[in-house]
C-alpha cells in the first residue's frame, strides 16, 4: 500500500471529481495524504479552461517536478482538463510526468496509480461521453458545506468555450443517486449544499422523458431535515421558467441567490457567442426574477474583448451593469481557446480585453460598495466558516455569498462561536466588499 497525495485545481466540479478519486484510492487500501511531501504518487487534477488556469496547472506540475527531483515525492500523475486537452504535449514536453489520465478515465485512478508503482507507463483516455459512475467522496471542503454535482458535460456549444470538447455531452445523474448522496452529506454534518454542473438548468433533459428536473430535485432536497441552506449555481438564463422561479421563491431553505452566467448583453455579441436571447430578454428576465423573489442576489460572469466587441458594444455592457446593478459580477478578458470557433475570429489586442475587464471590475466595485453600505444596520443570518489567526476574528457568509468567490462577514462576539454555526449578526460596517458585524445576544 502506498501514500498518495492530491492537488486539485479549478472549479468546484473539478474538486468533486478529485474527492471521488480520493475515495477510490482510500477504498483500495492506500493512504491519502494531506501533504504531498512524502507521497509515492502525486495526483494533480488540472483545469484547462482558459490561459490563466492552464498556466496555474503547469506551474503546479513544475513545482511538483522540482520536489520529485529532490526525492521528496515519487511519481507524478496528471489528470483533468489540461491532460485531456494536451495529451501529446504533456508527454513530449514534460518528461517529469509519469502518467496521464483523461477526463473520461477518473474511474481508472486506482489501476493507474498501481501501474505507476510498478514503474509502468500510464496513458489512459476513456470516453468523455460515458455515463457518470456513482462512488463515494472524501470531503475537502469544511464539513459544514459541500458541492453536489448533478450532471457532467455540456451541450450549449458557446463559441468561446472548450468545455464540451473536454467534458463531453451533457449527462445528468439519476435523481435518486443525487438525493442519496445529499442525504449522506447531510448526515455527516453538511448544513449548506451547493448544487453545481456545467449547466444545472438542463438537469434531467437528457434522461427518459426529457423533463427539466431541477425544480423537483430542489423540492426534494428541501425535505432533508439537516440541510439549512441550498444554493444553486450555473443556471442558464434561457432555461429559467416559472416552475423554477416558484420553487426558488417558495422554499425557505433555498437561499435567494442565483448564479446566472450571461457573458454579455449586446445582441450581436451574444449571437457571436452562440448564446440564446438578447439584452431585452435579459432585462425582462432579471426584472421578473426580482419581482418574484424578494431579496434575490444575482451573480453573473462577463467576457470582455470577444471578437466583434467594439467601443459601442462595450459601452452598452457598462450601461447595462449600471442600470441593472447586479450584486455579484466576475469579468474575464477574452481568451482565444484553440479548437473553438471564436479562436478563428479576428479579435482585439489582448490589452484591450484586459483593460475592459478592469473597467467592468471598477464599475462593479462601486455597485458592491453601495450594496454593502445598504446592509449596515440590518440583522442577517450568517454561517460561520472559520477563524482567521491573523485577524483574530471569526468570519462567515450571508445567503448573498458563495464560498471562495464572494465576500465575507467578519464577526465580533463576546461569546465563542463555532465553525458551522448559524448566528444572527447585526451589520455595523463594510470594507473592500466584506461586511463587519457583531453577534446579537439571545434575549
Amino acid at each position: 500500500m502506498a501514500n498518495i497525495g492530491f492537488i486539485s485545481l479549478g472549479c468546484a466540479k473539478n474538486q468533486v471529481d478529485c474527492e471521488r478519486m480520493m475515495f477510490r484510492v482510500q477504498e483500495a487500501g492506500h493512504t491519502v495524504k494531506a501533504d504531498i511531501v512524502g507521497s509515492d504518487v502525486v495526483v494533480i487534477n488540472t483545469c484547462g479552461f482558459i490561459d490563466s488556469a492552464k498556466s496555474e496547472a503547469i506551474d503546479f506540475i513544475l513545482q511538483t517536478a522540482a520536489l520529485k527531483a529532490q526525492g521528496l515525492v515519487g511519481k507524478i500523475l496528471v489528470t483533468g482538463c489540461l491532460s485531456q486537452r494536451y495529451q501529446q504535449e504533456i508527454t513530449r514536453e514534460m518528461p517529469e510526468v509519469d502518467g496521464i489520465l483523461g477526463t473520461g478515465s477518473y474511474t481508472e485512478i486506482v489501476p493507474a496509480i498501481e501501474a505507476l508503482l510498478r514503474d509502468e507507463t500510464v496513458f489512459d483516455f476513456g470516453s468523455i461521453d460515458a455515463p457518470e459512475e456513482e462512488t463515494g467522496r472524501i470531503m475537502t471542503t469544511p464539513e459544514h458545506y459541500a458541492f453536489i454535482k448533478i450532471a457532467e458535460g455540456c451541450d450549449n456549444r458557446c463559441s468561446y468555450c472548450i468545455i464540451p470538447y473536454l467534458r463531453g455531452k451533457y449527462r445528468s445523474r439519476q435523481l435518486d443517486d443525487v438525493l442519496y448522496e445529499a442525504r449522506v452529506l447531510a448526515a455527516n454534518g453538511v448544513r449548506e449544499l451547493i448544487v453545481v454542473a456545467q449547466d444545472t438548468s438542463r438537469y434531467g433533459t437528457d434522461l427518459p422523458g426529457h423533463k427539466r428536473l431541477l425544480p423537483e430535485l430542489l423540492k426534494k432536497l428541501c425535505e432533508i431535515e439537516e440541510l439549512h441552506w441550498i444554493r444553486v449555481h450555473y443556471v442558464y438564463p434561457d432555461e429559467i421558467d416559472d416552475e423554477f422561479i416558484d420553487v426558488m421563491a417558495s422554499q425557505p431553505k433555498i437561499v435567494k441567490y442565483l448564479d446566472i452566467p450571461i457573458q454579455h448583453c449586446n445582441s450581436k455579441i451574444l449571437k457571436l457567442m452562440n448564446r440564446r436571447g438578447d439584452g431585452a430578454f435579459l432585462r425582462a428576465l432579471f426584472a421578473k426574477l426580482r419581482s418574484r423573489i424578494p431579496g434575490l442576489v444575482i451573480r453573473t460572469s462577463l467576457i470582455t474583448g470577444l471578437p466583434g466587441e467594439g467601443e459601442a458594444e462595450f459601452q452598452e455592457l457598462c450601461d447595462f451593469l449600471r442600470e441593472l446593478r447586479l450584486e455579484r459580477v466576475g469579468a474575464f478578458a477574452f481568451s482565444p481557446e484553440e479548437g473553438t470557433p471564436a479562436a478563428d475570429m479576428d479579435y482585439p489586442d489582448n490589452d484591450v480585453a484586459v483593460q475592459r475587464a478592469e473597467i467592468i471590475e471598477m464599475i462593479q466595485s462601486e455597485i458592491m460598495d453601495a450594496w454593502c453600505a445598504g446592509k449596515i444596520g440590518q440583522t442577517l443570518e450568517v454561517l460561520v466558516d472559520g477563524y482567521d489567526e491573523e485577524q483574530e476574528q471569526f468570519y462567515g457568509r450571508t445567503y448573498a455569498d458563495s464560498p471562495d468567490i464572494d465576500g465575507k462577514v467578519w464577526i465580533a462576539s463576546d461569546e465563542p462561536v463555532r465553525e458551522g454555526d448559524f448566528v444572527t449578526v447585526t451589520i455595523d460596517g463594510c470594507i473592500d466588499g466584506d461586511l463587519t458585524g457583531y453577534v446579537e445576544e439571545e434575549a
